[in-house]
């Protein structure tokens, strides 16, 4: 874009009886006034979002001999941004480089918020340093919303000390996304233990006590984003003490704001197998009229699962059914969990048949939770009815459905068996978006087949670019390859496809 003019593709025309008429005005004050009034209407179309109006606006501009000015361009950004992306905001940015106009802080802000939200960080900061007189925290607070998405907490220490230097203060966005960012020391990545409990207790503490000092009260999302701490670092004695001063907070204000934070600490309490506590708590939920959801019941349906009670699970169901909730598949997927912690395939099976009878949408999620289930208890028929019914439905298979499939087969002693469904669910992962056998094979025989010694660097670098099952599925089929097991490229004409499919139709004319 060499001009920001032209983003409509319409054609400017100099030259022209206006615009050697508006230069004859140039240096009355008429121009000055007209130069104010585009610039009024540019800043609402910023505060509209009206792209498409602020382009005829500058269009206009340019027909009438007049210089757009910083001002000019800040309401002009900031209306194109949202629609039009980062990219063509930075082009703008550099035309003004290019006038010699200085951007004003609002214009830089803008940017760097855009910025932030698709998480170019570096630029991002960049941006943010250019700001010669900080006033608001949202650009700092879109910083920080970037660090927390990309789990980058020590790069938000930084953007904070640059907040505390400029005198920006805080506001309670900025607490939101502090909780999230410095609640935890261990998790996700270990458990909890005496240091890293007492450092989030410390962390917590000096958060709360910055909102003190600026006068900021707790958030619903503030409290919920602490109590998720308490509860990852497995620090459930806080977590209730902090249960009980959310309670005093929000009580009063609105009874169903307080049923999201009731099941932040009922997940954690059913995470840390506190099945007793969060029983009692759900039943003080019920006592004090604060109204369960379905995130609720599933919830409680997972502590069922822990206690292994399926006649508990059922209850819940009815009083779910009964609040006007319809039963879907992470309810399903729940209690089918329940029936397999039994051991009781055929009706977990029964309970799957439901399922797809009642058109149900059916997940990676509920498919891999039976695999697993099937494999600890080396259930081979069960794996391969399910391998079929995810192949019927045409849902892709990820590394987890490798591990159980070629696990279960290992285990019970079918080497080859395992080697080919391994082969063949590879295969699939590889089909993710739909290419044909022979174009598989042209992108990824080199890969496979390769004898140098870099082979395997250029598939992990695929792990980097974010395509986990592609890299994966490289990595199983090299392994394949390596011992000596030829490598099949179309899933149809495998004999173990071909077993799978005909004991199931076997199975389906028998029922």
């Amino acid at each position: 874009m060499s001009n920001p003019l032209n983003l409509t593709g319409e054609s400017v025309k100099p030259g022209s009886v206006k615009l050697g008429m508006m230069n004859k005005f140039e240096t009355m004050p008429v121009m000055k006034v007209l130069r104010w009034s585009f610039n009024d209407v540019m800043h609402a179309c910023a505060q509209t979002q009206n792209s498409r109006l602020a382009e005829q606006l500058m269009l206009q501009m340019q027909n009438l001999g007049l210089q757009p000015s910083s001002c000019t361009y800040d309401g002009f950004i900031r209306a194109i941004v949202s629609k039009r992306g980062i990219s063509n905001g930075m082009e703008v940015l550099e035309i003004m480089q290019q006038e010699n106009l200085k951007p004003n802080d609002s214009t830089l802000a803008t940017l760097s918020i855009e910025c932030s939200k698709v998480l170019e960080l570096d630029l991002a900061e960049t941006l943010l340093d250019q700001i010669s007189e900080f006033k608001y925290p949202h650009p700092f607070n879109a910083f920080l919303a970037g660090c927390d998405t990309m789990d980058q907490p020590e790069r938000a220490v930084t953007m904070l000390a640059k907040m505390k230097e400029s005198k920006v203060r805080p506001d309670i966005m900025t607490y939101e996304l502090l909780f999230s960012l410095f609640g935890t020391v261990n998790a996700p990545y270990e458990e909890g233990n005496m240091l890293s409990q007492a450092d989030c207790v410390k962390r917590i503490k000096a958060i709360e006590m910055d909102m003190a000092r600026n006068g900021v009260q707790h958030s619903h999302l503030s409290m919920r984003n602490l109590l998720k701490a308490l509860g990852a670092e497995g620090m459930m004695r806080e977590l209730i003490q902090y249960l009980h001063v959310a309670e005093s907070l929000f009580s009063q204000s609105n009874i169903y704001m307080a049923t999201p934070i009731y099941n932040t600490v009922l997940h954690s309490l059913v995470e840390a197998k506190e099945s007793h506590t969060a029983i009692e708590l759900f039943k003080s939920m019920k006592y004090c009229s604060f109204p369960p959801n379905a995130a609720t019941y599933h919830i409680m349906i997972d502590c069922c699962s822990t206690i292994r009670c399926f006649k508990s699970a059922c209850a819940l169901v009815s009083m779910m059914l009964r609040d006007g909730y319809n039963l879907g598949t992470v309810t399903y997927t729940a209690l089918i969990k329940i029936l397999l912690e039994h051991e009781d395939f055929d009706e977990a099976l029964n309970l799957y048949d439901q399922m797809r009878s009642e058109g149900i949408q059916l997940d990676l999620l509920l498919y891999n939770t039976i695999l697993q289930k099937a494999n600890r208890k080396e259930r081979i028929d069960v794996i391969e009815y399910i391998i079929e019914q995810m192949r019927q439905n045409r849902v892709q298979p990820d590394p987890s459905t490798c591990h159980y499939v070629f696990s279960a087969y290992v285990e019970c002693g079918f080497h080859s068996t395992a080697v080919e469904a391994l082969q063949v669910l590879s295969m699939q992962m590889l089909c993710e978006e739909g290419k044909t056998p022979q174009e598989k094979r042209m992108e990824f025989e080199d890969l496979i087949l390769a004898e140098d010694l870099e082979a395997e660097s250029r598939i992990l670098k695929i792990f980097k670019d974010s395509d986990e099952k592609i890299a994966t599925a490289l990595l199983q089929l090299r392994w394949c390859a390596i011992l000596g097991f030829p490598i099949s490229w179309s899933t149809d004409q495998s004999s173990w496809s071909g077993r799978l499919s005909t004991n199931y139709d076997s199975r389906k004319n028998t029922t």
